[in-house]
C-alpha cells in the first residue's frame, strides 16, 4: 500500500497504545517509527517523570512542543506523547505533513492499562484523575484528529488492520 502522506501521527491518552500500535503500523507500511517521548528523553537526558517532577507540567508541555517543532519527520509513524495536543504549533506542524489518527480508549480501560502512573511521566497536575485528564484532553484529540479510531476492545494487531483499512479508504 502506498500512503499519500509523509507521516502518520498517532494521538491519544497515555495507555491508548500509540507506541505499541505505532511500531506494528510502521512495519506493515514500510515506514519509520518514532516516539516523541523518547526524543524528549534523549534530548533532555532526563526521564519524563523527572522533568515533570523537577520543573512542572507547564515546563514539560513547552519543552515537548519545542522539541516536536525542531524535528523533521518523513515517511514516519509518529507516536506522540499524550500531552502533545496542548502544543498548538507542534500539532499544526505534525498535521501539515501527516494524517492524525486518534486512538480513542474508554477511561475505564485506560485506568486498567495504566496501573501505577507515577513512573510514566504523564503531564497532569497533582490531584487530577485519569478521568478528569481524559475529559480535558478528549476535545483536543478530536480537534486534531483526521481519523478517530475506537480501540478500547481491540488488540494492537486489530488496531493496525483497521487503521490500515481506514488509510486505504482516504
Amino acid at each position: 500500500m502506498v500512503i499519500k502522506v509523509k507521516n502518520i501521527v498517532l494521538i491519544g491518552m497515555p495507555g491508548a497504545g500509540k507506541s505499541t500500535v505505532g511500531v506494528l503500523l510502521a512495519k506493515s507500511l514500510l515506514m519509520d517509527f518514532t516516539d516523541t517521548d523518547l526524543i524528549i528523553q534523549r534530548k533532555t537526558k532526563k526521564a519524563l517523570s523527572d522533568i515533570i517532577n523537577e520543573s512542572g507540567t507547564a515546563y514539560f508541555i513547552k519543552t515537548e512542543e519545542q522539541i516536536i517543532l525542531g524535528e523533521n519527520f518523513s515517511n514516519t509513524v509518529i507516536a506522540t506523547g499524550g500531552s502533545a495536543v496542548y502544543g498548538e504549533r507542534a500539532m499544526k506542524k505534525l498535521k501539515e505533513n501527516g494524517i492524525c489518527v486518534y486512538l480513542k480508549v474508554a477511561p475505564s480501560e485506560l485506568i486498567k492499562r495504566l496501573g501505577d502512573i507515577t513512573t510514566r511521566g504523564i503531564a497532569m497536575e497533582k490531584g487530577k484523575s485519569i478521568l478528569s485528564l481524559y475529559e480535558e484532553r478528549a476535545p483536543l484529540y478530536e480537534k486534531y484528529a483526521d481519523i478517530t479510531f475506537e480501540s478500547t476492545d481491540k488488540t494492537p494487531e486489530e488496531c493496525v488492520k483497521n487503521i490500515f483499512s481506514l488509510l486505504e479508504n482516504r
